[in-house]
């Protein structure tokens, strides 16, 4: 399924990986429109947060209540609880995410709430972070919290 939506969050996700980090992407999609892109950026940055969701979110701007109503959020891995967490505080209602067999964040409890989630099984997405966890297996815990 050629959607260019989850295309341009994987270009994020490559240039993530391009500039030494992790190759997580994402895009915001307001009335057919892109508002944000973003892609993890924890390591470039030296950051906690930028998960890429947060990065794409934070890229987008300041938008309304409404608007962030009528947005889909885009990313290429299933959204862990701090992204979750900022898709629920805004309302968002409606994420893609383009796999979540390498990792899988609190889903049910987006459904839960009444978000509804498109998951793609996207080849692309989950060999770019099977690759990407291969090769940086702690890198890859810091970045999930684990130990």
């Amino acid at each position: 399924m050629d959607d260019p939506f989850l295309d341009a969050a994987i270009a994020e996700a490559e240039a993530g990986a391009a500039e030494g980090g992790i190759p997580i992407g994402s895009v915001l999609v307001l009335d057919g429109e892109i508002v944000g892109r973003g892609h993890n950026r924890r390591v470039q940055r030296g950051s906690a947060i930028l998960h890429a969701e947060m990065d794409c979110l934070e890229n987008a701007g300041r938008l309304t209540a409404d608007d962030y109503r009528r947005t889909t959020l885009y990313s290429t891995l299933s959204p862990c609880d701090m992204c979750s967490g900022a898709a629920l505080l805004y309302r968002i209602p409606r994420i893609v995410i383009g796999e979540h067999r390498t990792f899988r964040g609190p889903e049910q409890r987006l459904l839960d709430a009444g978000v509804e989630l498109d998951v793609r099984d996207d080849a692309r997405c989950i060999e770019l972070m099977r690759a990407f966890i291969a090769r940086s297996p702690s890198l890859w815990n810091e970045d999930i919290g684990e130990p």
